[in-house]
């Protein structure tokens, strides 16, 4: 009997996998590799003279968060996205849960309380936030008939609110406005009657700006010294002792040096100490160092092909719950993107913001996973709906 439930299973995974989005899937696989790859080469010096470990130390660390995440995404591909409808109630109020704790029990990592430390790991507690977030919005208005008020329409944002102020006091404004900027892609996406749309876009001024004097009221000195000198980002090089002019400024320099073609994978000189923390936020300029302009096009096209087919997903799918978690997807990966690089090229404030599978980063790899595997769930349950209503066709003619 064991046995026949287990060939069950495994039949039933396979026919699965077939439904995934091939594209997807590789692209994925491609970048994470990359990302892997370039960990390591980033790192390896910084990880012997500036943490005292092994070269591969962070590398090993990485591919151990890529393991679960894989395990985590055969499960989650599984699971029908309807299941999600309670159990993101049961995680915005987790979240919410552990936010608060950051306060009594977070440790201190570049001036932010943002973490927990667990077998020798570091939790954010806010990247998870992001993720509950899409998947607590996608099933909020994806389990309405039609979205006909205002209670309908912002009661799901309160919790999103609390949490971005939460998110921000840590303080930690980087993430925090990217978790607005997902709430904001979701909201207007939304299928709202055109007449309210103008009463809607009252609505969230009016709120904004409601929240943002609350904010200055309880806090005259809201952003913390470090976060008001990095809206001195214009020409980094002409302030390069201090230290947003230092990280952009060396940034600059990597992806001179590395041309047309590269220096060669492994032979950055930037990532000897010359860049802080290179195989996190400034890892982009280390591709270019080592593999070019050529290679960091590519990595840029692969990112519009991932975007691309996510976003086909979204419009293809068969529910407004699949179609907003597939949207919210989108809107992670591209805000993380254009954050990301606006910030090392000067273009916008520096923020820390990770590269979407480039960067080092356990808890961010990990959820990154899991709206993917979400992604593909959407694009499984899609096919599967558009299969039944062709069946039902041929057996109704």
């Amino acid at each position: 009997m064991f046995f026949y439930v287990k060939i069950m299973i495994g039949e039933n995974m396979k026919a699965t996998l077939k439904k995934i989005d091939i594209p997807l899937f590789i692209v994925s696989v491609v970048l994470t590799i990359v990302g892997l790859i370039m960990i390591f080469s980033a790192s390896s010096i910084s990880a012997v003279l500036q943490y005292g470990q092994t070269e591969y130390y962070f590398f090993q660390k990485e591919l151990i968060i890529v393991i679960i995440g894989l395990i985590a995404s055969l499960i989650i591909i599984g699971i029908p996205t309807k299941y999600y409808i309670v159990l993101s109630k049961i995680g915005i109020i987790g979240i919410l849960a552990a936010l608060l704790a950051l306060r009594t029990y977070g440790t201190v990592t570049n001036s932010a309380q943002s973490w927990f430390r667990l077998a020798g790991f570091s939790i954010q507690p806010s990247e998870f936030a992001k993720t509950f977030i899409i998947v607590f919005l996608a099933c909020w208005y994806g389990s309405k008939k039609r979205l006909k008020n205002i209670y309908d329409l912002f009661i799901p944002l309160i919790p999103c609110v609390i949490i971005f102020f939460l998110v921000a006091s840590e303080p930690d404004l980087g993430t925090a406005i990217i978790i607005a900027v997902i709430c904001m892609f979701i909201f207007f996406s939304l299928p709202v009657e055109k007449n309210k749309v103008m009463n809607i876009l009252k609505a969230v001024v009016a709120i904004g700006v409601i929240a943002v004097f609350v904010a200055l009221q309880f806090n005259q000195e809201y952003l913390t010294d470090t976060q008001a000198s990095r809206f001195q980002f214009k020409n980094p090089c002409d302030r390069y002792l201090e230290e947003t002019g230092y990280q952009v400024c060396n940034g600059y320099i990597a992806i001179n040096n590395g041309s047309l073609f590269g220096v060669g994978l492994g032979k950055s000189t930037q990532k000897y100490l010359y860049l802080p923390e290179a195989h996190t936020d400034f890892i982009f300029p280390i591709i270019v160092e080592e593999l070019g302009y050529v290679g960091g096009s590519v990595i840029l096209l692969l990112y519009i092909l991932l975007l691309y087919r996510i976003l086909a997903i979204a419009r293809n799918a068969n529910t407004l719950r699949g179609s907003i978690i597939a949207f919210g997807t989108f809107a992670y990966i591209l805000t993380h993107i254009c954050v990301n690089l606006g910030g090392l090229l000067a273009l916008i404030p520096l923020t820390g913001v990770p590269l979407p599978f480039l960067s080092y980063g356990g808890s961010f790899m990990l959820n990154l996973m899991i709206l993917l595997a979400l992604t593909q769930r959407v694009c499984i349950e899609s096919k599967t709906a558009r299969y039944k209503r062709e069946l039902k066709k041929i057996i109704g003619g």
